[in-house]
C-alpha cells in the first residue's frame, strides 16, 4: 500500500472526522422544527425560500432573498441590508481540564474565525463556565480575557456555575455581515486555496499550531478584514474555517453542503518546511481557511494573502461528482463518497 492510500485511510478513519460525523445525529432533528411556520415577530427574518434551507443549494445571487441553510460556520439572520450571525462552541472537557487557559483563549478566538469565515466581522462574545470553585474557573476566565483584548471584541456576559463536579466552558459570539461567504455557495470548476497563518508552533503535544498567542494584536486583526474584504469585493464564492477536522476534513464539509467533489492535491497544501504532512493534515491552526474561487480570481485572492506573509495556493478543483478524492502527482484516491455517505448530512438532497 502506497504512502497516500495509508494517509487517506488515516484521515478517513481518524477522529476528526468521527466527531464531524456527529453532527449528522444532531441535524436530523433540526429541519421539522425549523420548517414549521414562523409566527410575528420573528416572521420578517424568513423570506418564502426559507422552508428550502438545509436541503438545496444556496444561491448566492439570491442571498438576500434567504436565511442560509443549516451547516455553515454561523446562523445568519438576514437584519435590514446584511445578516446578523450567530454561533457558538462547546469544549471537550479533556481539552478545557488539562488546557483551561488557552481553552478560554480558544472560546474567543474560534469564534471570532467563525464570524470572519462567512464575511463578518464580530460584534461581541458570552460565555458558559462550569468549575468547582473561582480558583479552577480563574484561568480559563484569564484566557477569555486575553483574546478579547487581543482581538478586540468584549465578552459582555453570559451564565457561571462554580458549585459543579468539573470545567465545561461554551463560547457564543455576534457578528454581523453585509455579504456572506457561504458553504453553500461553491461551484463546480471553481479552484480551491487554502490560506494558513505558517508563523506559528505546535502546542506540544497537541495538534493545535498556534500563530495566535504572542502575535501582534494589530496583525491579527488586519490579517482576519481579509475575509470580509473578499466578501465585499465578490472575489470568492465560499469559504470555510479550518477546525479540528483538519484542512482535508474542512473541505469534505465545505464540499458536502455545495453538493460537489474534487481532488486535492496534498503537496500543495501550505505547511511550514519542518512539520510532516499527515500530522499537519490532522492539526487545528489558529489562523486557516479554505475558500472556493473562480479560476479567473485566484491570483488576485493570493495576492492579498501573501501581501500579509499569510501562506495561501490552490490546493484542487471542485466538480460535480460529490466525491473528495486525494492526489499527489503520481496516483489519486478516493477519501468520501458523499453520494452514498454523507458526512455531517447537511448538503443538497440529490435527484432521483
Amino acid at each position: 500500500m502506497t504512502a497516500l492510500a495509508d494517509l487517506t485511510i488515516s484521515i478517513r478513519q481518524g477522529l476528526g472526522l468521527a466527531h464531524k460525523r456527529d453532527i449528522a445525529g444532531v441535524i436530523k432533528y433540526l429541519p421539522k422544527g425549523l420548517n414549521q411556520p414562523v409566527s410575528a415577530p420573528h416572521a420578517s427574518y424568513l423570506s418564502p425560500l426559507s422552508s428550502r434551507r438545509g436541503f438545496d443549494n444556496f444561491d448566492a445571487e439570491h442571498q438576500n432573498d434567504t436565511v442560509v441553510p443549516v451547516g455553515d460556520d454561523c446562523a445568519a439572520i438576514p437584519d435590514g441590508d446584511g445578516y446578523l450571525l450567530l454561533a457558538t462552541e462547546g469544549f471537550l472537557n479533556d481539552f478545557v481540564a488539562t488546557q483551561p487557559w488557552f481553552a478560554g483563549y480558544c472560546g474567543v478566538m474560534v469564534n471570532i474565525s467563525d464570524i470572519y469565515a462567512m464575511g463578518g466581522r464580530p460584534i461581541a462574545v458570552v460565555d458558559a463556565i462550569w468549575s468547582d470553585g473561582e480558583s479552577q474557573a480563574k484561568p480559563i476566565l484569564e484566557g477569555m480575557a486575553t483574546a478579547s483584548q487581543v482581538y478586540g471584541v468584549p465578552v459582555v456576559g453570559g451564565h457561571s456555575n462554580l458549585r459543579n463536579d468539573r470545567l465545561q466552558l461554551s463560547v457564543a459570539i455576534l457578528g454581523r455581515a453585509q455579504k456572506l461567504l457561504s458553504s453553500f455557495a461553491a461551484k463546480p470548476g471553481q479552484q480551491l486555496l487554502a490560506a494558513i497563518d505558517l508563523r506559528g508552533h505546535f502546542r506540544e503535544p497537541y495538534l493545535w499550531w498556534d500563530a495566535s498567542t504572542g502575535a501582534p494584536p494589530k496583525r491579527l486583526r488586519e490579517d482576519l478584514e481579509l475575509l470580509p474584504t473578499l466578501a465585499d469585493t465578490g472575489l470568492c464564492a465560499s469559504a470555510k474555517d479550518i477546525s479540528n477536522a483538519g484542512v482535508i476534513g474542512t473541505l469534505l464539509m465545505l464540499l458536502e453542503c455545495s453538493g460537489l467533489g474534487g481532488a486535492i492535491d496534498i503537496n500543495a497544501i501550505p505547511r511550514p518546511a519542518d512539520i510532516d504532512l499527515p500530522r499537519w493534515l490532522r492539526c487545528f491552526p489558529s489562523f486557516g481557511f479554505v475558500l472556493s474561487v473562480d479560476a479567473d480570481d485566484s491570483n488576485a485572492v493570493i495576492t492579498l494573502f501573501k501581501q500579509r506573509d499569510i501562506a495561501c495556493g490552490v490546493i484542487g478543483t471542485t466538480d460535480a461528482s460529490r466525491q473528495m478524492r486525494l492526489a499527489n502527482s503520481d496516483e489519486e484516491h478516493l477519501l468520501w463518497d458523499l453520494n452514498i455517505d454523507p458526512l455531517i448530512g447537511c448538503g443538497p438532497k440529490q435527484e432521483n
